[in-house]
């Protein structure tokens, strides 16, 4: 067991979700925000694939025969070879919520630790503090800590169970339960927790995300005149994959943009506008002051306007039309943008919509709603109403998208008691509370809940890794008298 501790300065954080690693190296007085974000890919020549005598699809997760690590391209290498159309396999390791390729994995790990973070192999002196997907067996632990001393040589190492980091950074008190709702791509993980443990066997997953939103509402606009006409003209129409290309790519500016919000949402953004400002420190403090003179200025500027533009004005929000600039082109968008998230809680509307990614004939997709209620049903029945207290959506889209756990909140309804008898039965759960990324992390304030599984394995690491006892981390002189099992009894994941 190790005596030391690490400089903060040294320690390297590396979250791995589905599709995406995000990474930074030290921890600060304020937790920063990952310095890199990359997409958990990788790339390899068509002419070096094997397996099974035949060529692997250009976006599969299978292993790639006897490619060596070396053989794999990653990040901006394998951007400029997909952009310059070479012919290339794409692989996504993570993607199935496993790890299907060592080889591809440690090729990932191995760019962000010696390229992007500019680390060096022989005087390496960081420790590094690494979330993954929950629910990866023993020997998968074992050959993840391997790798990491015997191929990168880190001077610690650490295992934490993603959900538990995304829910870490949104925990306060002695609330240790709760039901984390990680969106991603093209999956939605959903993990109770009770008293401060992942409930394994009530995990979940539904093969709906982001990426299914977009192309709803993509195949929205379709609908939309001035969108049409905008994007394809009359007098020179575009090529129906072209037009898609387009719709996909507005769909997603309307998303980066902010102009979606969840109806349960409800008119939250405006109560700065309408009822003025009475706590000046109040504002500064919250880090709100930017909004409040950018509020003003528009009052102002309405103020100063011609009475057309006021009457088009008030139109337009009575309509909730946005208009928004895209590919040089002044679009004007309707409510229907606000139906963004629709497919997360009814997923039968993805059916026949272009542009879904095909699951198999034999995927049955549930609603959100319902997906979150059988995982906190399969949990104990003493701790369901302690889990609903910790409702805590988050992943890409909740970057953009505020209010989205509130309206899962609303919908999941029906697993609560609709008139509890508080006095005769204190075990039925009787209401639920949402979690949000607090606003005291200057940092991560207006970011959205979408990095908080950074944020939390960073506030775990500043404790694990400052642990003189050395019980929450795994040292080298551990591994030296251990080997890879050291892991199992040294790690917050699996203490």
């Amino acid at each position: 067991m190790s005596n030391s501790s690490f400089r903060d300065s040294t320690v390297v954080i590396i979250e791995t979700s589905r599709t995406s690693i995000r990474a930074g190296i030290g921890l600060h007085d304020l937790l920063r925000l990952p310095t890199f974000d990359i997409l958990a890919r990788v790339g390899l020549r068509r002419n070096a694939v094997t397996q099974n005598g035949e060529e692997a699809g250009p976006s599969t997760s299978k292993i790639a025969g006897s490619a060596k690590v070396t053989d794999y391209l990653v990040g901006a290498q394998l951007d400029e070879a997909l952009a310059a159309g070479q012919d290339i396999a794409t692989f996504w390791p993570f993607a199935e919520g496993v790890i299907s390729d060592y080889n591809q994995a440690e090729a990932l790990w191995k760019h962000v630790l010696f390229n992007l973070l500019g680390l060096r192999r022989p005087l390496m002196e960081s420790p590094v503090m690494l979330s993954i997907v929950a629910g990866l067996s023993r020997d998968e632990y074992e050959c993840i800590c391997q790798i990491f001393f015997e191929r990168f040589n880190v001077a610690g190492f650490a295992i934490l169970d993603r959900p538990m980091a995304q829910f870490y950074a949104v925990v306060s008190g002695v609330q240790l339960s709760g039901v984390v709702v990680d969106i991603d791509l093209d999956h939605t993980d959903v993990t109770p927790i009770a008293d401060g443990f992942p409930v394994h066997f009530a995990r979940t997953s539904i093969p709906v995300g982001l990426n299914d939103c977009i192309a709803y509402l993509a195949h929205l606009f379709r609908a939309n005149t001035s969108v049409m006409s905008s994007l394809s003209p009359a007098d020179s129409p575009l090529a129906a994959d072209a037009l898609q290309e387009a719709l996909l790519a507005l769909a997603r500016h309307v998303w980066e943009n902010g102009l979606i919000k969840v109806l349960a949402e409800g008119e939250a953004a405006r109560d700065l506008e309408d009822e003025g400002v009475t706590d000046i420190a109040a504002i500064v403090v919250a880090g709100k002051e930017r909004a409040v003179i950018e509020s003003g200025m528009k009052r102002r500027l309405n103020a100063k306007a011609q009475p057309a533009e006021q009457a088009r004005a008030k139109e337009m929000e009575a309509l909730d039309l946005v208009t928004t600039e895209f590919r040089g082109k002044e679009i004007t968008l309707g409510k229907e943008r606000h139906r963004f998230c629709e497919p997360l809680f009814d997923p039968a509307l993805l059916n026949g919509i272009p542009g879904v990614k095909d699951r198999g004939s034999n995927d049955v997709s549930q609603p959100l709603q319902n997906a979150v209620g059988d995982a906190v049903s399969k949990t104990e029945v003493d701790q369901r109403n302690y889990i609903w207290q910790g409702l805590f959506v988050t992943g890409a889209i909740t970057n953009h998208i505020k209010g989205l756990g509130l309206a899962l909140s609303a919908r999941v309804s029906p697993y609560i008691l609709s008139a509890p008898d508080i006095l005769n039965n204190e075990v039925q759960p009787r209401a639920v509370k949402t979690l949000r990324v607090p606003d005291y992390f200057a940092e991560y304030r207006d970011k959205g809940d979408g990095l908080a599984g950074f944020l939390g394995s960073s506030i775990v690491a500043k404790l694990s890794f400052n642990d003189s006892g050395g019980k929450n981390h795994v040292s080298k002189a551990d591994y030296a008298n251990q080997g890879p099992r050291a892991v199992l009894g040294m790690s917050p994941s699996l203490l």
